[in-house]
């Protein structure tokens, strides 16, 4: 059970948390869906981004979409999720040491992206964690 009453939007458990405050709900999906799809970095990359700071944020609604891939075979994949486990050991706080071996996979509005990616993706699953968001049921 949530820490907030859900709000009368009728989306998925998440929207309805935020969904007491419809402005925000409104731009918080369409930054998500900027973001989530393919741009620079395919969704595919970002979804196992997601998936990876899914088991370290505490959001049990996140996670329950699924583990992240342990052993991805693409490099770019690989440095992807190691710089999100980074972010959440280091709160974000990146040592720029690890920039130039980024730089041998990505360009640098790749990393831009990639980056605002992971912010926007802990900061959405701090949301569900902090209020107690269950997985999703059946209707999610």
């Amino acid at each position: 059970m949530p820490n907030i009453s859900y709000s009368s939007t009728v989306e998925t458990a998440f929207q309805r948390l935020l969904g007491h405050n419809p402005s925000i709900m409104l731009h918080w999906n369409a930054l998500g869906d900027t973001l989530a799809g393919d741009h620079l970095l395919s969704a595919q990359l970002k979804e196992q981004v997601r998936r990876t700071l899914a088991h370290r944020n505490g959001c049990m609604y996140c996670r329950a979409k699924g583990a992240p891939d342990p052993k991805p075979e693409e490099a770019a994949m690989s440095m992807a999720t190691g710089l999100a486990e980074l972010f959440v050991q280091t709160g974000g706080n990146v040592d720029s040491a690890v920039f130039p071996v980024l730089r041998e996979h990505f360009t640098d509005a790749q990393l831009s992206e990639l980056c605002a990616w992971i912010c926007f993706t802990i900061a959405s699953q701090w949301f569900g964690a902090a209020l107690k968001l269950d997985a999703p049921s059946e209707s999610d």
